[in-house]
């Protein structure tokens, strides 16, 4: 999230917020060679955003494990509040969140 804003641009009121997708669930995965060369680009190619529309109204599973933009090697997850077993993430309580100012470092 971090390579998205400008130098002290970042929102004051974000807030981290932990979930854990139990064992048995499914997690269904998008690899970068799945992609189209240009998926890493900003924007962000609108075909993108139709992979995960037709993920979650497909309601095969509950997360979808996709690469990281920044760091391809890296996963983000995708969670799906359509799925039948969506109620059964463990999520957390919000808390308050800043960057390290280390990250800002120059």
């Amino acid at each position: 999230m971090l390579v998205h804003f400008d130098e002290d641009e970042a929102p004051a009121s974000l807030v981290a917020i932990p979930a854990d997708i139990p064992d048995g669930l499914p997690i269904g995965r998008v690899k970068t060679s799945e992609l189209a060369p240009d998926w890493w680009r900003t924007p962000a190619p609108e075909r993108l955003a139709e992979i995960g529309t037709r993920w979650a109204a497909a309601r095969h599973s509950v997360a979808l494990a996709v690469p990281s933009a920044v760091i391809p090697e890296e996963l983000n997850y995708l969670l799906n509040p359509l799925h039948p077993h969506f109620t059964r993430l463990r999520v957390g309580r919000p808390r308050p969140f800043s960057f390290d100012p280390r990250l800002r470092k120059r």
